[in-house]
């Protein structure tokens, strides 16, 4: 990710206290491994309009917090407790945590749509097995199909 010019991502502070290890004492989850290292690096990265959401009071509406906060209590379609919203599409949906899924710190990431009402959990539906696969994919691979690392369009 470094290769992208500092004009089309933007990367976050570092988290140097201990509010990922309170969100997880309030989740009553564990975080994966990868997330919580990218997360304590750069809290919060954007690379032309895709995004990874921060944790900070600085963040207001759009902290993970807040984000996990709306989608599963005030949303008409509420999310499941087990799925941390951590990147929007734009259109109002959400690739999230499976955080019941974890396996030797990493779980799988799951598509919620919003205006889908799923019969069963089981049903959303797994993009990726890893949050790092997911940033590989979704924010390097795609982002790379249509602009160099300098920002301009190919």
């Amino acid at each position: 990710m470094y290769r992208f010019s500092d004009d089309i991502i933007n990367f976050g502070n570092p988290i140097k206290d201990n509010r990922l290890e309170m969100l997880e004492d309030a989740l009553d989850y564990k975080l994966p491994i990868d997330f919580k290292y990218v997360l304590k690096k750069h809290n919060g990265i954007t690379l032309i309009g895709t995004e990874i959401y921060g944790f900070d009071a600085a963040f207001r509406g759009n902290s993970l917090e807040k984000i996990y906060e709306f989608e599963h209590n005030i949303a008409d379609n509420k999310m499941s407790r087990e799925f941390l919203p951590f990147s929007p599409d734009g259109r109002g949906n959400h690739y999230c945590l499976n955080l019941t899924k974890i396996i030797d710190g990493v779980c799988p990431i799951v598509f919620w749509q919003w205006d889908y009402d799923y019969p069963r959990i089981k049903d959303v539906e797994e993009c990726n097995g890893s949050f790092l696969s997911w940033i590989e994919e979704v924010m390097l691979e795609w982002n790379l199909e249509n602009y160099n690392y300098d920002g301009t369009s190919k």
